[in-house]
């Protein structure tokens, strides 16, 4: 492990992320909403910081390790995310307070979704911009883009690579280049966010509201300009619109390359785990929408509607909201908060623990029944035609015993600062699964929780974002063992 390697890299990723905050500044200028100081703050402190860290270690080279990736990885999205609430401390009369700020920056970079801002539709255009733009960086990560990028700067890249990607396959590459692999990856991530900016547009959108939902919806991270999110809108073709792309980002970006390159879609209804998340999630919109329809909450359309969107939206943590789902009769609130926790498909936008751990967690528990049943009989996990390995296996159960540890440690955390219960779970629950919108004192919105209540999220959020051991194995004194 090399500090000044890391340091040097850190420094780097600081001033390219400064880069990301020129956008906003001519948003500021275009609509002239006098915010355009905040940013140009914002730049500085961070390319200052970037350049502190840079020159003093800007020989150091060496090939980065495992052990690197997951430093570099951990420390990447903690910085980035406090430093990119810079200018949300900085805007003006309407700016927000410290642990605000770095929680509505880490909610949108790790793409929850979770905001603390009340009165969303007078904000400042640039501001408003930015939000959505945190998202689309944080949608695919911007580790991955920087995997694409830094190999030209004499920085290695798997590691990173390996740490980011979401799911239990993560050695899989689209490429044999893992630099080819981020840029395709890229170029699939942009691609769909064009096509779902000029969809969004067609159907009645303004430009700029376009632009910053279809960042959030191809990101599957549920910001949006207006406080009754896409339920403002109140357009059914808009709906359709969104409920669209966030199946298309729910599912794994290596299947849209298949497609790219193969010009086929039949691999699409081949993936076992494809087919399964559409498969709940159609199951799943058929239980909401005919208990809407019994218990006369809605009329046939607006049940079919918002039946339709509301579980695409919370099933793929995309958090979006044309009605509140939480007022809804009988257990449909908490059944579709649960279905949170399966999330997307592996290597997707998507938030949760992921369809294939779900998978591969129900098939386990079917080969113990059968073991029971035929104690000699040498059962294997298959998913699809392949078996899956033992070690991937026992690492499926080891990821879920640390997340439900984790989640009963962070919901008793937040329950003493005075949560009540269902506001303490589904908050806690929401920022593991990356989802966005909680039940309780929390379905409006986060503001009125405690600070340290909302500390505690934010490691959450971090904990979802990073699949949960890139952040735990740092706590292990095994791994800072030469």
């Amino acid at each position: 492990m090399s500090l000044r390697v890391i340091l040097r890299i850190l420094g780097l990723l600081l001033m390219l992320f400064s880069l990301t905050m020129l956008p906003p500044i001519l948003i500021s200028l275009w609509f002239r909403d006098g915010v355009w100081e905040a940013f140009m703050s914002g730049i500085g402190i961070t390319v200052v910081t970037g350049l502190i860290l840079y020159l003093p270690n800007r020989k150091a080279q060496k090939e980065l390790r495992i052990r690197d990736g997951f430093i570099i990885a951990a420390m990447f999205w903690t910085v980035l995310a406090l430093f990119g609430s810079l200018p949300l401390m900085l805007f003006g009369t309407d700016s927000l307070s410290l642990t605000d700020a770095v929680f509505e920056s880490f909610s949108g970079l790790t793409t929850t979704g979770a905001t603390v801002i009340t009165g969303i539709d007078f904000l400042p255009e640039s501001i408003l911009y930015y939000r959505q733009q945190l998202q689309w960086l944080g949608g695919m990560g911007i580790v991955v883009l920087a995997v694409a990028i830094l190999p030209t700067l004499g920085v290695g890249g798997m590691a990173l690579y390996r740490t980011e990607i979401p799911g239990p396959l993560k050695d899989s590459k689209l490429t044999p280049r893992i630099t080819e692999t981020a840029k395709a990856l890229w170029y699939i991530y942009a691609a769909l966010t064009v096509t779902c900016l000029i969809a969004y547009m067609a159907a009645g959108m303004s430009w700029f509201d376009a632009l910053g939902h279809s960042f959030s919806t191809v990101a599957i991270g549920g910001f949006s300009t207006y406080d009754a999110s896409i339920g403002h809108f109140d357009s059914a073709t808009i709906e359709l619109i969104c409920v669209a792309f966030m199946l298309i980002s729910a599912l794994s970006f290596s299947l849209h390359f298949m497609a790219w390159r193969e010009k086929t879609l039949s691999h699409y209804f081949q993936d076992p785990e494809a087919r399964f998340l559409l498969l709940f999630l159609l199951a799943l919109t058929a239980v909401t929408v005919v208990s809407l329809w019994l218990t006369g909450t809605y009329d046939t359309e607006r049940g079919l509607r918002h039946g339709i969107f509301q579980v695409v939206s919370v099933a793929t943590t995309a958090g979006f909201g044309v009605a509140d789902f939480s007022a809804w009769p009988g257990a449909l609130p908490f059944l579709l908060f649960m279905a949170a926790f399966v999330g997307g498909c592996s290597g997707s936008t998507g938030g949760g623990m992921k369809v294939i751990r779900i998978i591969l967690i129900i098939k386990q528990g079917m080969r113990e029944v059968m073991r029971l049943i035929h104690p000699n009989a040498v059962i294997a996990v298959k998913v699809g035609k392949v078996s899956v390995p033992d070690g991937i296996a026992q690492a499926v159960w080891g990821f879920f015993s640390a997340y439900v540890m984790l989640f009963f440690l962070m919901l008793v955390g937040v329950m003493a600062t005075g949560v009540d219960q269902v506001t303490a779970w589904s908050t806690v629950g929401s920022a593991l699964n990356n989802l966005g919108p909680a039940l309780g004192e929390a379905s409006g919105h986060y503001g009125n929780l405690p600070t340290l209540a909302k500390w505690i999220l934010v490691l959450a959020m971090l904990l979802g974002r990073l699949e949960i051991f890139t952040i735990l194995v740092l706590f292990t004194p095994a791994f800072w063992r030469r």
